[in-house]
């Protein structure tokens, strides 16, 4: 197997920054150009406005005009114009789904679409009431995604004895793992939540009692059973569990799933270069969460009056020089490194943190699979900037559990020094295919790229160009 690490690094565009962008929100300016009215859009009036010097586009029925963000918008105005003059929903969801587009484009509201009326459909549910199925660990007809697959749908149940709480959830699925299961207990809430393939089982409830910050996940991966034992503060037996809430015992997509965030405390900030720092947070310990390899996190901070939420990969603290064995998460510290910009509001802010500070991080997302690098023969990682941080766990979790293996890196300036000796250049379909070469022919072949929008997008489109397939390339989120 062959393993090369090709990194660029890339200057970045001088262009409108998202501070300019707040403060052209604050300015009063009319941005939808309706001179503060609200408007019912129609399908075809939607479809009137699809151009780049008048783009209307909808998000969950409602309609903004997004032609004054064209030039502030990070991936460029022909990711936005993918969606001009129509919904853009599922779009949206695929790229930014973590964006709270409500806040950043609130002065770009038009107004809401005008939609036709549907027949509603019919209750199949039985007459059991749907509170009843949902405090017995039910799960009712209209939350399952299909008859076929009741059989299938996870449940939950609960006991206590005089000192702790258990809850159990059935999954039904083989092959659970501590990375698939995520619970928060904060405030008397417990929130808990078991990623099954593309979709998400949630167990809410507001709790009837207080309990204990720390309590214990236990899995049994090959029954697909997950127990969480709280800890009571007072010792009396509960009548209930608790208050189940509008999401609580509910299987749907995970796209479909709203973003969870906790408070996490910044523990350190170590100065890694000049203008990039190692920051280390701590969970709290009414949290059960690990990081899968390709997946991040987001971060999520109010400036300005704006909640600001960016996207970052998890990293280890450090690599191992042997690589025999892999780095194992102490499922209490979340490490990223960042880049901070002179002109780049969030991670200013980041860096303004002190020790002790608190910042919300998000549940994990991502869809890369460790599966897809067991049995490759070739692994090409291409990454410029901090899109180096996907690839580090990845890069520890192949060069200790793929045998055979030969490692390469390679360092390509865009923009070098004079002295610089290496390769120079931007990337391009000449770049990669020197850079990337099969072990032998029609290897199985797996490319990883990561990097500043431009660089993702450009780079995929050389990598179609020069004949590799969609699923023989992995995009991460920088």
């Amino acid at each position: 197997m062959f393993v090369h690490f090709v990194i660029f690094q890339v200057p970045l565009k001088p262009g409108r920054s998202l501070m300019d962008w707040i403060r052209l929100t604050k300015s009063g300016k009319d941005l939808t150009g309706l001179k503060g009215r609200l408007v019912e859009v129609s399908e075809d009036e939607l479809a009137k406005h699809n151009k780049k010097e008048d783009c209307w586009i909808c998000i969950r029925g409602l309609v903004y005009n997004v032609t004054p963000y064209m030039e502030y918008h990070p991936g460029g105005e022909d990711e936005l114009m993918k969606a001009a003059g129509s919904d853009g929903t599922d779009l949206f969801d695929q790229v930014h789904r973590w964006v709270n587009y409500e806040s950043m484009l609130k002065e770009c509201l038009v107004g809401r679409m005008a939609f036709k009326p549907i027949a509603a459909p019919k209750d199949i549910s039985s007459a059991l009431p749907e509170e009843k199925k949902q405090l017995n660990g039910m799960l009712s007809e209209r939350k399952v995604l299909g008859a076929s697959a009741r059989d299938k749908t996870p449940s939950y149940d609960w006991f206590q004895t005089d000192d702790l709480i258990t809850v159990v959830i059935y999954t039904k699925q083989k092959g659970l793992n501590a990375e698939l299961v995520i619970v928060d207990c904060q405030h008397k809430r417990l929130r808990g939540e078991i990623i099954l393939d593309d979709h998400s089982y949630l167990v809410e409830v507001d709790l009837d009692h207080e309990v204990q910050d720390d309590f214990v996940v236990n899995i049994a991966e090959k029954v697909g059973k997950v127990e969480i034992i709280l800890k009571k503060k007072d010792h009396i037996q509960w009548k209930v569990l608790g208050l189940p809430l509008e999401s609580h015992n509910t299987l749907i997509r995970r796209t479909e799933r709203g973003l969870f965030y906790r408070k996490c405390k910044l523990v350190s900030k170590t100065e890694v270069t000049h203008d990039t720092k190692l920051f280390c947070f701590m969970l709290p310990k009414s949290t059960h969460l690990q990081v899968p390899i390709g997946q991040h996190v987001y971060l999520k901070q109010i400036i300005a009056g704006t909640e600001v939420v960016k996207p970052y990969t998890p990293l280890l603290p450090f690599l191992p020089l042997d690589f025999k064995e892999p780095f194992c998460q102490d499922g209490v510290h979340i490490y990223l490194m960042i880049k901070i910009y002179s002109c780049g509001l969030f991670t200013q802010a980041l860096d303004h943190l002190q020790i002790g500070d608190d910042i919300s991080v998000s549940n994990p997302e991502g869809n890369f699979k460790k599966s897809q690098v067991e049995a490759l023969e070739d692994l090409f990682l291409l990454a410029a900037g901090t899109g180096f941080t996907p690839m580090v766990k990845l890069l520890n979790f192949a060069l200790t559990k793929v045998d055979c293996l030969r490692f390469e890196v390679q360092f390509i300036l865009s923009e070098p020094a004079e002295d610089w000796v290496g390769k120079r250049g931007k990337i391009s379909s000449a770049l990669l295919s020197e850079c990337m070469k099969r072990s032998k022919k029609d290897s199985k072949v797996l490319i990883c790229i990561c990097g500043p929008t431009p660089f993702t997008q450009q780079g995929l489109q050389y990598l179609k160009d020069l004949g590799y397939s969609q699923e023989e390339m992995h995009a991460f989120t920088a």
